[in-house]
């Protein structure tokens, strides 16, 4: 069985596609990490069908370190750093991925959801960090097992 290992392998490859996308990581932890913007990949969990296909849950999450600019605040709406930039960056980041992946499906002999939902973060500790993150289903055939 390496359905999960393929899955990752193609995730990663587009993310590393994007010349916008300067990491791509399979951590939960990114505290730690020093480039950005990156993507971080995470098969969360899933369940296996009639014996035919497996299913991911699938996060994608993009996240960019935010700039704050340290002049006088002009704009009390927009404020003095870059969040909404980097949430918009990001957004366009995971789009591209998406849009990518939707068409490659057929090809890769891969079912998603049609409508995967996103959600706008931003992370505050030893760096703010900002960024969205998509969630999706993909589902596989399921090679390893015969039940005829």
């Amino acid at each position: 069985m390496n359905q999960l290992t393929e899955l990752y392998n193609y995730l990663k490859q587009l993310a590393e596609s994007d010349s916008q996308v300067n990491k791509v990581t399979k951590k939960n932890d990114l505290a730690k990490e020093t480039i950005f913007p990156l993507v971080n990949i995470n098969v969360q969990n899933g369940g296996f069908t009639n014996g035919s296909t497996i299913i991911f849950n699938v996060e994608l999450s993009c996240f960019d370190i935010r700039d704050i600019n340290k002049e006088v605040i002009t704009d009390d709406f927009w404020g003095q750093d870059n969040e909404v930039d980097n949430h918009n960056l990001c957004l366009a980041i995971l789009n591209t991925i998406w849009t990518k992946l939707y068409v490659d499906f057929e090809d890769k002999d891969i079912t998603s959801s049609e409508n995967p939902s996103f959600e706008l973060g931003s992370f505050t500790g030893a760096k703010l960090l900002d960024g969205a993150i998509l969630t999706f289903t993909v589902e596989v055939p399921n090679t390893t097992l015969d039940l005829c």
